[in-house]
């Protein structure tokens, strides 16, 4: 992308894994591979994909295709509907933990929200970028980056919409 090189990983076209933006092809290859023993690569791996988040790095506005099958292996019931709820914020829109864990059922763990969020396994896709704090500050941002990376995106996603 523009921003440095994207990674995904999948099992059985499944999507289980991506890495934000890095600034070298090694450094994403690492973060993505973390824990995983062997894979294969291939240029055409959800290629419909692959072109929106290109174009989003461009500028574009890009809903991402909730048709694409995601696993939230080691995932909790409550982790794996938060983060449901949470593929569902769209382009250009942020929200609240409180307002996430309201929206997946859960209206009293805005706690624990942040906790799940913070180990999103699928950035960009799972938008969790897109939820800050009840005061409308930032909260954290556990992606490398930090914060500042989320404020990137976030910043982008304005200037887009």
């Amino acid at each position: 992308t523009k921003w440095g090189y994207f990674g995904l990983v999948s099992i059985e076209n499944t999507l289980i894994r991506t890495v934000l933006p890095l600034a070298s092809r090694e450094k994403t290859k690492k973060c993505l591979l973390r824990n995983i023993s062997t894979a294969d690569y291939d240029s055409h791996l959800f290629s419909s994909l692959q072109k929106q988040i290109t174009a989003y790095f461009e500028g574009n506005y890009v809903n991402f295709n909730t048709n694409i099958p995601l696993m939230l292996a080691g995932f909790s019931k409550f982790g794996a509907s938060i983060l449901t709820a949470c593929r569902d914020i769209t382009f250009g829109q942020t929200i609240s933990y409180r307002q996430l864990a309201s929206k997946a059922g859960h209206p009293d763990a805005a706690r624990p929200t942040g906790s799940v969020v913070a180990q999103n396994p699928i950035p960009l896709i799972i938008p969790c970028h897109r939820v800050l704090r009840s005061d409308g500050s930032m909260g954290g941002f556990s992606a490398p980056g930090g914060v500042t990376l989320k404020k990137r995106l976030l910043t982008l996603e304005k200037q887009t919409t």
